[in-house]
C-alpha cells in the first residue's frame, strides 16, 4: 500500500526538512517487507485568498484532489482521535490487509481544514492534544509511519 502525505505549505530547508527526508528514506527501505510505502510527499501551495474560510476551501480542494480512486483519506486534525503507536499500526495494517491501494494523509494549512475535507475523510486522527508547527507535524507523522513499519516487521525500534 502506497503512503502519501499531502500537506499545505512549503517546508523550508533546515533541520525539519532534513529529519523528514531521513524518515522518508527509512520508510522506503523498511516498507517493502511489510507491503507498505514508499512515502510520497505532495506540497500544496498556501492559498492567497483574503478570508480564512476561502483559504480553507481552496486548500481543501487541492488536498482532496490528491486522493485517487479507492485511496483512504486520513485527515490530520486536532479534533481527531489520538492513537497509540500500536493502535496506529493496527489501523494501517488493516487498510493494507483489505487491499487499500493508498493511504493519503491530509495536513491542512495554518487555518486548518475546511468542512469538506473533514466530512470526506475516511478517518480523522490527531497527533496529540498540543498544536504543532506544520513542519514538525510532518516529521512526527513520518516518524510514526516508520514506527508502524517496524512494529509490523517485529523490529526492536518500537519497544513499547
Amino acid at each position: 500500500m502506497r503512503l502519501t502525505l499531502a500537506a499545505v505549505g512549503r517546508l523550508k530547508a533546515g533541520a525539519e526538512r532534513d529529519l523528514l527526508q531521513r524518515y522518508v528514506q527509512r520508510i522506503a527501505g523498511a516498507g517493502k517487507p511489510v507491503g507498505l510505502g514508499p512515502l510520497t510527499m505532495h506540497e500544496i501551495p498556501e492559498s492567497g485568498r483574503k478570508t480564512a474560510r476561502e483559504r480553507r476551501r481552496e486548500e481543501g480542494q487541492a488536498l482532496l484532489a490528491k486522493r485517487a480512486g479507492d485511496a483512504c483519506l486520513i485527515c490530520l486534525d486536532e479534533r481527531g482521535t489520538a492513537l497509540s503507536s500500536a493502535a496506529f499500526a493496527q489501523f494501517i495494517a488493516s487498510l493494507r490487509d483489505r487491499g487499500t491501494p493508498e493511504a493519503v494523509f491530509a495536513l491542512g494549512g495554518p487555518d486548518g481544514h475546511c468542512e469538506s475535507v473533514r466530512t470526506q475523510a475516511d478517518r480523522t486522527i490527531a497527533l496529540g492534544p498540543m498544536t504543532l508547527p506544520h513542519g514538525l507535524a510532518r516529521v512526527v507523522l513520518a516518524e510514526q509511519l516508520y514506527r508502524v513499519l517496524t512494529i509490523l516487521a517485529g523490529h526492536p525500534y518500537h519497544r513499547g
